[in-house]
């Protein structure tokens, strides 16, 4: 969000507060302007939406570079969940189903949600509870590392299920990302 500051001003009226925060009350945008440059000070608004106006005496590049670093650390701190996904069909094999459960499990391991999809083609519409029974399986099987976010649902031609990794203790700041 970019403040007006110093001379884009234009409003008639402000209330000005000063550096310390302390209110020196309602005045002429043009003595609250030489009020800054007598301070050495930007004339910043921060509340452009109330009546009247409210400006601030700040160094405005002190502000900017303070926020900057703020802004930075808070990204810094943040770590972009991906939703992984894991397709198989009703008649996969053992060894095939064990592929797919590990990759699953290194996801999860990994901190990234996993997506569990069956899909179904043809007659196997028809047995839909076999699909059912592997995802149920796939998540009896992930049950130490992961909980089931949204359970097997059918939509359409494909059966999903999440998969969202148990919370570890130093857990940072999540933003969700689906890939």
């Amino acid at each position: 969000m970019d403040h007006q500051i110093n001379e884009e001003i234009r409003d008639r009226e402000v209330r000005l507060i000063s550096g310390t925060g302390e209110q020196l009350g309602v005045m002429s945008a043009a003595a609250a302007l030489a009020i800054a440059e007598e301070n050495d000070l930007d004339l910043v608004k921060i509340a452009p939406g109330s009546n009247p106006p409210v400006c601030k005496l700040m160094d405005y590049g002190k502000y900017k570079f303070e926020q900057g670093k703020r802004d930075k650390e808070a990204k810094k701190n943040q770590r972009v969940i991906e939703i992984k996904e894991i397709r198989m069909s009703p008649s996969i094999g053992d060894n095939d189903f064990n592929v797919k459960l590990r990759n699953g499990q290194k996801f999860l391991n990994d901190g990234d949600r996993v997506k569990v999809t069956v899909r179904f083609r043809g007659r196997e519409m028809a047995h839909t509870n076999l699909g059912e029974e592997l995802l149920r399986r796939f998540a009896e099987q992930c049950a130490d590392i992961a909980s089931i976010d949204k359970n097997p649902k059918l939509e359409g031609r494909n059966m999903a299920m999440f998969l969202s990794p148990k919370a570890q203790p130093n857990a940072k700041k999540e933003q969700v990302k689906e890939k």
